[in-house]
């Protein structure tokens, strides 16, 4: 058959991507300059709304299985620590995963690979794209391998090829922002005594460090900055002598070591015409927070669905427009914000020094004797909080829930959303209204009784909420309004049930 949708770049973004497709029976094709998974991968944070949709896909357990979660973060400051923050099952009641997993990138990347290929697509490996044109009816790309060019014809091409992006740059596209002068590392390495299962930072003025378990290796990962008087192309011994006593190891083994520089830029635009980018070729950030990739991952899942409805005549084409509305505003605040928490850290004036002295050392306790200072992290950190207010698909309000908000969980409300569909939720009564317009717009209807579950979620009792294929809130209906799903599929020309 061919090829629907051509995805450049097979980090987790594009792999994700290319799974979500290929689920929903799109046909992809998926490219990368690289012949293999990285190598140097820095990514380690997997975040709740992330395994939120590797549970929709299939395979969340999997990826708990092969990764580790953190039970605690262990602040240290001069070789000491000075403070600790409990995180198992910081999230209680508001994720089915309600931890941060430890799950390195270059392992990651295995795994979706394998997955992939259960979908009956292959990673065409040591192929790059050379060039590309694109009018009304589709994009006409140049792909190279191993010296040979080849001529490929998609109808969507999408960029997900990381900062240095040839499809971002093709398009023209300016991506603003700046460049950290500090030279980071990152190193796998085994460290002398018991295993670490938990996340080590040190903070000092225009330095960090973090360690992080690799259960698949029995391994730690570490990331920084690189000392200022080393050379760039130093080698694991140019921090070992201020690394070991920071974090209070002693390294035996080092696996491998490489520096990289960072950057904090957003992209002017994450669509010209029938090309899109996502992942770090739209937006790239500071580590604080372990965001990048898991964002990357949010934008996959976003535009996926918008694909396969549009190459499916299931709406109307407008329907991508939305994905740049939704997801520009999120990488925007998010690169301001990690900017600015990251500069903070590592800043020598009297701002860092407070934080780094005082703040962090104090508020850690807080946090850990506080459960709603505990959840108010957890939403922060986990991306459960990201929504999409202002979208031209987000409307109404039922209790505290707004459209575009993500579907609060609430007991087993996740299970029918493996259906990657559109479906109706209602906590309480359904109306024989609401029941009779279901049916007509060949829209699942999924009822739960009212209980203080969902009362805590913030739901309100016999409202309707029209729940998209990425579980996130369209429509909240307080009084189960039939004209609102309506309009709405009038709107963007929606067909609702796969099989209508």
């Amino acid at each position: 058959m061919a090829t629907q949708v051509l995805i450049v770049g097979a980090g987790p973004t594009g792999l994700v991507l290319a799974i979500a497709l290929a689920r929903r029976g799109v046909v992809v094709r998926i490219i990368d300059h690289n012949s293999g998974p990285g190598q140097a991968s820095r990514a380690m944070a997997v975040h709740a709304r992330t395994l939120e949709f590797y549970r929709q896909l299939g395979f969340a357990d999997v990826v708990i299985n092969q990764g580790i979660p953190i039970e605690a973060i262990h602040l240290r400051e001069h070789g000491q620590d000075i403070a600790q923050l409990p995180l198992k099952d910081i999230g209680a009641g508001l994720s089915p995963y309600p931890f941060v997993l430890a799950f390195p990138q270059d392992d990651h990347e295995r795994l979706l690979v394998a997955q992939l290929q259960a979908e009956g697509v292959q990673v065409e490996r040591n192929t790059e794209l050379e060039s590309f044109t694109q009018d009304e009816w589709g994009v006409r790309a140049v792909l190279q391998h191993e010296g040979d060019r080849i001529a490929c014809s998609s109808a969507y091409l999408c960029g997900c090829d990381g900062a240095r992006s040839r499809v971002r740059d093709a398009l023209q596209l300016t991506f603003t922002g700046g460049t950290y002068e500090h030279l980071y590392y990152v190193a796998d390495v085994h460290t002398a005594g018991p295993p670490n299962h938990d996340l080590v930072a040190h903070l000092a003025a225009h330095t960090f460090a973090l360690m992080l378990p690799v259960r698949s290796r029995g391994m730690q990962r570490l990331i920084g900055i690189l000392p200022p008087d080393a050379p760039p192309d130093s080698d694991f011994e140019a921090v070992r002598p201020m690394l070991e006593p920071l974090l209070g190891i002693s390294v035996e083994q080092v696996n491998w070591f490489s520096t990289y520089r960072v950057h904090h830029r957003v992209a002017a635009r994450f669509r010209v015409g029938r090309c899109f980018i996502a992942g770090d070729a739209a937006h790239i950030h500071s580590p604080a927070g372990g965001q990048g990739m898991n964002t990357g991952i949010g934008d996959a899942i976003n535009l996926a669905w918008k694909l396969a409805h549009v190459l499916q005549d299931r709406a109307d084409a407008a329907l991508l427009d939305t994905y740049e509305g939704e997801r520009i505003v999120f990488a925007r605040k998010l690169v301001a914000t990690t900017d600015r928490a990251f500069q903070m850290m590592v800043s020598q004036g009297a701002g860092g020094q407070l934080l780094r002295h005082w703040l962090l050392p104090h508020l850690f306790p807080v946090l850990s004797g506080f459960g709603a200072a505990r959840r108010t992290l957890f939403k922060t950190l986990s991306q459960i909080m990201i929504h999409y207010p202002d979208s031209q698909l987000s409307g109404g309000r039922a209790g505290d829930i707004i459209g575009g908000d993500r579907l609060p969980w609430v007991a087993d409300n996740f299970r029918p959303l493996q259906s990657l569909d559109w479906q109706l939720h209602v906590y309480g009564q359904t109306t024989p209204q609401l029941a009779a317009a279901a049916q007509a717009l060949h829209l699942p209807l999924h009822a739960w009784p009212w209980t203080e579950a969902a009362a805590h979620a913030g739901l309100l009792e016999d409202a309707a909420y029209l729940v998209r294929p990425d579980m996130h809130i369209a429509l909240a209906l307080p009084r189960q309004e039939t004209d609102a799903l309506q309009a709405l599929a009038t709107r963007f020309q929606l067909r609702f049930g796969s099989d209508s």
